[in-house]
């Protein structure tokens, strides 16, 4: 049992790291593959953005039916992995905590 938690602990952390992890490669294939579509991510009518803006307006695009229209099956994959991995880490640390319940 106590392999099974620390399994369930693991993974939750995996798929959240994950989670980060593709929201990076989303932007990378964005930079490398449609940079016309990167800079409107990355810039503004003022010039570049700082990174906290960047981010956020990256977080808009993955969000945003725009992504899907590119019709990119790796920007797509790693779209799906950005958006169901934090569920999957929340439901393996809600598994964990109820094993920590219900065997203790």
């Amino acid at each position: 049992m106590i392999v099974l938690y620390l399994g369930l602990l693991i993974a939750g952390v995996a798929l959240f790291v994950l989670s980060y992890a593709a929201h990076f490669r989303v932007a990378s294939l964005l930079r490398q593959r449609y940079p016309q579509q990167w800079k409107i991510i990355a810039e503004t009518e003022n010039g570049k953005t700082g990174a906290m803006r960047t981010w956020m307006r990256m977080q808009y695009a993955l969000r945003s039916p725009a992504l899907p229209a590119l019709e990119d099956a790796d920007i797509d994959r790693w779209r799906a992995i950005w958006r169901y991995s934090p569920w999957l880490g929340w439901l393996c640390w809600l598994a964990a905590v109820a094993m920590r319940l219900l065997l203790h």
